[in-house]
């Protein structure tokens, strides 16, 4: 008999891409998480993944066994929330928020919530926000939007260039925009949670800069005030630029990215929840763009 706990070991490597990271997210050991999917397999007649050293896939059948086992745990949650009587039904939406947005932007964004609803922020990468909407676990994201999505279900607040952040009074400030080339002798700290990471690295590569680290961090703040501390500098969105950390721009580094709301079929299902965000996302573009 196929288990919820099956369900959830299988969204989490979907989700993840990876058993190690699956077991972490979902608090059980790497071998209690093998046995789960080899069982889930088993019962389904069928491999749901195809391993190797380097990643993990979806066969075509576990691609077709996604959305029955998302059904399924929506399913599962709603079982566990039916005739629950929690004061106040305490949150009006659990907010998932992409882990790469700057404290300080954040709470902009976050005072218009809490201005309107009660709320709970669920913290996660692009890819975990997709599961937790795709399997009911949040009501909507505060993420990165991109150009095929549905504008029935996305509300773009801000779009923001990537730029090089340097202490403030950095002698390359004076040069105005600078060449690629110019900052091979710099010392850098990469952002592991950067969505830009790889291409930023291709980026410096093709012009032959090939700096020291003196950091590798998924913590952004931390990478933030050692730029501010003048020990290296970095690339991230423009938003993360604060008293003391300036953005150098960089001749071809042109990137961009877009946040914005996405809702799950929860706050789709009726006109007035929906319309609710679309006021408070008109609201925040206002705030934002001023």
């Amino acid at each position: 008999m196929i288990k919820r706990s099956h369900i959830r070991q299988f969204l989490a490597v979907v989700e993840t891409g990876s058993f190690t990271q699956a077991a972490a997210r979902i608090r059980v050991t790497q071998p209690t998480l093998s046995a789960g999917i080899a069982e889930l397999e088993r019962q389904v007649g069928t491999r749901l993944f195809v391993r190797n050293r380097r990643r993990i896939r979806m066969t075509e059948a576990g691609g077709k066994f996604l959305p029955i086992a998302r059904e399924l745990e929506r399913n599962f949650l709603a079982a566990d929330n039916f005739g629950e009587a929690r004061a106040g039904n305490w949150p009006d939406i659990r907010l998932g928020v992409l882990n790469t947005i700057a404290a300080p932007l954040l709470e902009r964004i976050s005072a218009h919530f809490a201005a309107r609803f009660s709320l709970e922020l669920v913290e996660g990468n692009e890819s975990e926000l997709d599961g937790a909407l795709a399997n009911g676990r949040i009501d909507a994201a505060l993420t990165l939007l991109h150009g095929a999505d549905d504008p029935a279900s996305a509300f773009p607040l801000l779009t923001e260039p990537y730029a090089m952040l340097v202490r403030a009074g950095h002698p390359l400030l004076a040069r105005g925009t600078v060449r690629p080339d110019e900052l091979a002798s710099e010392t850098m700290i990469a952002r592991r949670n950067c969505e830009l990471l790889d291409e930023t690295s291709r980026f410096f590569t093709r012009h032959r800069v090939r700096p020291r680290f003196a950091l590798r961090s998924s913590d952004d703040t931390r990478c933030i005030a050692m730029v501010a501390a003048g020990i290296a500098i970095t690339t991230a969105p423009l938003s993360f630029a604060r008293d003391g950390v300036t953005p150098l721009p960089i001749e071809g580094y042109d990137y961009s990215r877009t946040l914005g709301l996405r809702l799950g079929s929860r706050w789709l299902d009726g006109d007035e929840r929906r319309g609710q965000v679309a006021a408070l996302a008109g609201d925040l573009r206002a705030d934002l763009a001023a």
